[in-house]
Parts: structure tokens; sequence; C-alpha cells
């Protein structure tokens, strides 16, 4: 399920009009991300489906065609909230989402 999350969101990156040296940022980011969060469902699945869930809310309202500023800061808000409290447990998944993060409100200015 989250491989499946994942590979939307790589596919609607795809075919988004992102340029495509961010898209090539995201998608790295997006592999890195999928690692992590594979890693982190063998001992938390629900926090790895939370994590998988708010960054394709995150990438849907970045890409949007009209980006909705509010809608986009809310998911970005939701996405990094999913992470804490793993920042001892598992540093690079952190690390990944926060920059996923600062990529995706990027797209949206």
């Amino acid at each position: 399920m989250i491989h499946d999350t994942i590979s939307k969101i790589e596919n609607r990156l795809a075919q988004s009009a992102v340029k495509d040296e961010s898209k090539a940022e995201l998608v790295e980011l997006l592999g890195t991300l999928k690692a992590e969060v594979s890693e982190l469902s063998k001992t938390n699945t629900e926090a790895a489906q939370s994590i998988a869930g708010f960054t394709q809310v995150s990438a849907h309202e970045a890409t949007r065609g009209e980006p909705n500023p509010a809608l986009l800061e809310h998911s970005l808000d939701g996405l990094s909230a999913s992470v804490e409290g793993f920042e001892k447990s598992h540093p690079r998944l952190v690390d990944i989402v926060n920059r996923l993060c600062t990529t995706l409100s990027n797209l949206g200015i």
C-alpha cells in the first residue's frame, strides 16, 4: 500500500508541469522516502502510512494547476507533524521529509 501511494505520487509528478530540475529532485527524494518509509513500516505501519498519505496530499496540492497556498501549507504541516518523534530513531526519514516539504513549498510559490 505504501509503495502504491508513492508510485501514485511519482506518476502525478511525471504528468505535472513542474520544471524538470525540480522533478528530478523530487523523484530522488521520493525514492529515498520510499526506502525509509518501508523500513519504518516494519515497526510502525500506521506512522508509515500517515507519512505516505500526507506526502501524497502535499504533492497534489503543490502540483495543482492553480495551487491553493492555504491547502498546501496545511498539507505540509501535516506531513511535518507525521514525522515528529522520529528524530532519534529515524533521523534520515525526518531529513527527507523536511527536504520534501521545502521543495514542495517552493513549487507552490
